[in-house]
């Protein structure tokens, strides 16, 4: 039996290059008008995936994302690095999901995949920082979870025993199977595309990616099924659309400010009360706390 391991993988806007047009009216992220990148966390989790598929025999990677046609793209890019298939969550009303609206899409994805030995995710996503996704489809999916893994200590067919990276130390944990792990900044980088991989890959394409290509890749995808990124909308996954988009997200976006630091002089601070207390309301002042 396949031992199956899912990476949850987002492609988010690269927030190094945050304008004025980044935010729409309705408070949802302008994803057209900012560059489209593979979450870096998530890229720490897939080659988490990869090092547990280099140790168990017989294992899979599957990558899952949900977003735009586009966000098919780093399911590419995760199979050019040794992921072996991908599936993407693509609909309409998915637009404008808050964590919530996204744990409950992706646990609806996992449950379709099931059975899962392992689900792994970055900690958190560039373009929200929020750290909640992962353990809310955790609890959705009734998985015990690890978060903060920095390191894969041990695997076998039974348990997984992974070293965490905590504020204050580390912690080296065991689980059993399946099991739901969220990676930290500081584990592994993931390893770079394979030469063959990106040839054998290079032509996968979702059924609406290849409405826009001539005939000749579609021959070629019915004559090789492993160039399918499979395409799963609202309807595939049974999923209630009061869950979903702007209706299932309680949260709300107010505002995107770009904060700029700019250096403009030195200044020399004693230890004194006195000087602390203009350091603080100075970071205050310019955003760096507070």
């Amino acid at each position: 039996m396949s031992f199956r391991i899912v990476v949850l993988a987002k492609q988010v806007p690269d927030t190094r290059n945050v304008g004025k047009d980044a935010m729409k009216a309705d408070g949802t992220v302008n994803r057209a008008a900012l560059p489209a990148i593979f979450n870096p966390e998530d890229l720490n989790a897939l080659e988490l995936a990869l090092q547990m598929k280099d140790q168990i025999i017989d294992s899979e990677v599957i990558v899952l994302t949900m977003g735009p046609f586009r966000a098919a793209e780093i399911i590419r890019e995760a199979m050019y690095r040794g992921a072996d298939k991908g599936y993407l969550i693509t609909d309409r009303k998915f637009a404008g999901s808050d964590t919530l609206a996204t744990s409950y899409a992706l646990s609806l994805a996992v449950k379709k995949l099931m059975p899962c030995d392992v689900v792994i995710a970055g900690r958190q996503a560039i373009d929200g920082d929020t750290a909640q996704v992962g353990p809310q489809t955790a609890e959705k999916l009734n998985m015990p979870q690890i978060t903060y893994a920095e390191e894969l200590v041990d695997i076998n067919r039974a348990t997984v025993t992974i070293k965490r990276r905590l504020e204050r130390g580390i912690e080296v944990v065991q689980s059993k199977f399946p099991v739901m792990i969220t990676v930290h900044s500081s584990a592994p980088d993931c390893r770079p595309r394979n030469a063959k991989l990106t040839m054998k890959y290079k032509h996968a394409r979702t059924i609406s990616e290849l409405q826009e290509e001539d005939n000749d890749y579609i021959a070629l995808r019915d004559t090789r099924p492993y160039l399918n990124i499979n395409e799963w909308t609202v309807t595939d996954l049974n999923a209630d659309d009061a869950w979903l988009g702007l209706n299932g997200s309680p949260t709300k976006v107010k505002k995107i400010e770009n904060v700029v630091l700019t250096h403009k002089d030195a200044t020399i601070m004693t230890a004194s009360d006195e000087d602390m207390n203009i350091l603080m309301k100075e970071l205050i002042a310019s955003h760096v706390i507070g």
